[in-house]
């Protein structure tokens, strides 16, 4: 059984950093894409980054140059490193592979306060 668990979250001050660890288990997805969304409050789910199964990344226009996604297939872990936060890059933070359609984690609350 697929299982995706994340980790990293917590509460952070405006301008901090955190790194968000997604880690694999039941099948290697070394060449599938992986990616992060969020979901705040009241708000849809929405893409964060995504990286493919070489390397390419993609990242939602707020998140491109503060945010940083890799993968380390040898772990079948994909991580988020995200600096210079906001107070609405608040939400929880989901785990994916394959796109809306494929894999989820149960997502980590990452809360940035002002």
């Amino acid at each position: 059984q697929v299982q995706l668990v994340e980790s990293g979250g917590g509460l952070v001050q405006a301008g901090g950093s955190l790194r968000l660890s997604c880690a694999a288990s039941g099948r290697t997805f070394s060449m599938h894409d992986m990616g992060w969304f969020r979901q705040a409050p009241g708000k849809e789910r929405e893409f964060v980054a995504t990286i493919s199964w070489s390397g390419r990344s993609t990242y939602y226009a707020d998140s491109k140059g503060r945010f940083t996604i890799s993968r380390d297939n040898a772990k079948n872990t994909v991580y988020l490193q995200m600096n210079s936060l906001k107070p609405e890059d608040t939400a929880v933070y989901y785990c994916n592979v394959n796109g809306p359609s494929g894999y989820w984690g149960q997502g980590t609350q990452v809360t940035v306060s002002s």
